[in-house]
């Protein structure tokens, strides 16, 4: 069982930054990625950005440019430094971890993004 710890939401202007954490802990053998996921008001949950266990990243074509997603996989952490956000960022973000072939999500953190 894989239990994930996620911080770094909050409220921005537009033009703002925020760097989420999620940090995956339990009985851990080997995590094939990491990442971030979000969901707006009224939409479908989306990929933000993931990165795998051999560090081959994935972003949302809205996102490229704007963010980037690192790993330390020491300490089976994933970080998401998003830069000039604008209020289309507005959701909840989830952290998400696929660990043997079983997806596991964090709670959500809100990302509020005001113009």
């Amino acid at each position: 069982q894989v239990q994930l710890v996620e911080s770094g939401g909050g409220s921005v202007q537009a033009g703002g930054s925020l760097r989420l954490t999620c940090a995956a802990s339990g009985t851990i053998a080997r995590i094939s990625s990491m990442g971030w996921y979000r969901q707006a008001p009224g939409k479908q949950r989306e990929l933000a950005a993931r990165i795998t266990f051999t560090g081959d990243t994935d972003y949302a074509e809205s996102l490229k440019g704007r963010c980037n997603i690192s790993r330390n996989k020491l300490r089976n952490t994933v970080y998401l430094q998003m830069n000039s956000l604008e209020p289309e960022d507005t959701a909840v973000y989830y952290c998400n971890v696929q660990h043997l072939g079983t997806n596991y999500w964090g709670q959500g953190t809100q990302v509020t993004v005001s113009s």
